[in-house]
């Protein structure tokens, strides 16, 4: 059965490549054969899940997708052989402990689709349970902090990439062909340019900043117990317009959103209880790409063209919420009486303007997500030096940790206490995403020049001051 859906994807992306010119063609003709194979992907990539429970608000809505009936008959938890937790879908049953890791990423998956269009069904099996593994490896070795029971993997996955890379564009540089998966066009000249241009400017203005009486932001590190901060995160979801009956929000140990069509969209955050605004921005930053994902097109669901035109635009979106929105004074105002409501003690003598100012403290900090907007491209630009020098074999992935503390210390002028807060502190290299980071860094840039040409037909400020989001995303 993998070889008969090995063949079904290949054949369902060779057509897929066509779809730019004879697109409504092609998506009528293929509407059945790419249906299912979403529907799979769901299927397999939540097993345990009740799935009546959470997708009935989907399944409902008119010209919705359904994981019963008509498409594919789905069951979890069967006993087959001694052997519990077994997955049936449709004609076929599996185990997800075992091969969920194989077929979670059969349809959607960049890097999957290139292995299997070489038919190398042996290296799309390997990949997919060393993804499984490093994952796992990752979250435990950063829990303990130690970085050297995740590096064996990490060297399996850059090897693993280098390889990709050759299969993806054999022409290009193998980092040049994994950065055009993400940013398409993207090369190391184009970039090495704009980190260059961002550190000449940033690293002297962070010295500047060093200079001046600093902004008091304490009361933001005060206790906030975490229940509380979930109402305040489902709070935020509302007000950002965010549709509660389409887009679920869930606690992991690094923030992501995920989606399987513009009707289900999930973001997650992580709670700190002495930590407001670390949460918070996450939520606003995930409820970026959500709102970008669900507002995509109906026609482009379950197709090739569906989520997002690239991962620079789409971190574009989220930063775009999470900086220019979010850091907003009129956002702060607008939010600061529900702060209050929720956190009273904590906000005891301070105003909107005093919130403003501490959620926009420029300091180098030791975190990418916690990092405020100023420093934030210095903290991709370690992350893309690294991962250039590692996929050219100029560094080893046993050197991460010292290179890590020395670029961290040259641009941003911190010390590394450890791996935690250090290498370890993202969940990319653990999913083999090798050539994502600088799309952070882009989304920004991306971003900037959206709102410059936005504010030449929208009142920006004055729509987030009535918590007025319509024209803004329209």
């Amino acid at each position: 059965m993998i070889n008969q859906l090995y063949t079904f994807t290949v054949g369902t992306y060779v057509v897929a490549d066509e779809w730019n010119s004879n697109f409504k063609a092609l998506a009528n003709s293929n509407a059945d054969c790419v249906q299912a194979i979403a529907d799979a992907e769901v299927s397999v990539a939540f097993p345990d899940e009740d799935l009546d429970s959470v997708f009935s608000a989907v399944r409902n809505k008119q010209n919705s997708w359904g994981i019963t009936g008509d498409t594919v008959d789905v069951s979890a938890g069967q006993e087959y052989y001694g052997a519990k937790n077994w997955l049936v879908i449709g004609s076929f049953s599996l185990q997800p402990s075992e091969l969920s890791k194989v077929c979670f990423v059969f349809a959607g998956a960049s890097t999957m689709d290139r292995i299997m269009q070489k038919r190398n069904i042996v290296m799309f099996i390997a990949y997919s349970v060393l993804m499984n593994d490093a994952q796992n490896a990752w979250e435990k070795a950063k829990n303990e902090n130690n970085f050297d029971t995740f590096a064996p993997y990490l060297e399996k996955i850059v090897e693993f990439n280098r390889k990709f890379a050759g299969y993806y564009d054999a022409n290009k540089a193998p980092y040049d062909a994994l950065l055009n998966e993400y940013e398409e066009g993207m090369a190391m000249e184009t970039l090495d340019v704009f980190f260059a241009q961002l550190r000449s400017a940033i690293v002297p203005l962070i010295a500047k900043i060093k200079s001046v009486p600093q902004i008091e932001d304490g009361f933001l590190f005060k206790h906030y117990p975490v229940e509380i901060q979930r109402k305040f995160s489902d709070y935020l979801m509302e007000v950002l317009g965010i549709d509660r009956a389409h887009c679920t929000i869930g606690e992991t140990e690094h923030p992501y959103t995920t989606n399987f069509n513009k009707n289900d969209v999930r973001i997650t955050t992580h709670y700190y209880k002495d930590d407001l605004t670390n949460s918070m921005y996450s939520v606003i930053h995930e409820s970026g790409h959500a709102t970008y994902e669900l507002n995509c097109g109906d026609e482009y669901q379950y197709t090739c063209l569906s989520g997002g035109v690239s991962m620079g635009i789409h971190e574009s979106q989220s930063r775009f919420f999470e900086n220019i929105i979010g850091r907003s004074e009129a956002f702060c105002e607008l939010i600061f009486p529900k702060v209050c409501e929720l956190f009273p003690e904590q906000m005891q003598g301070k105003t909107a303007h005093d919130f403003y100012l501490a959620v926009n403290k420029s300091e180098p900090s030791l975190i990418r997500i916690q990092a405020d907007e100023l420093t934030y491209a210095l903290h991709i630009m370690v992350r893309y030096e690294i991962e250039k020098a590692l996929i050219k074999g100029e560094i080893k992935v046993s050197d991460l940790p010292r290179v890590w503390a020395e670029k961290m210390k040259e641009y941003l002028g911190v010390d590394v206490p450890d791996d935690a807060r250090g290498c370890l502190q993202d969940s990319h290299w653990g999913s083999g995403s090798i050539g994502y980071f600088p799309t952070y860094a882009l989304g920004s840039a991306y971003g900037a020049q959206f709102l410059r040409k936005m504010k030449e037909s929208v009142d920006v400020d004055g729509c987030i001051a009535k918590g007025d989001f319509a024209p803004i995303n329209s």
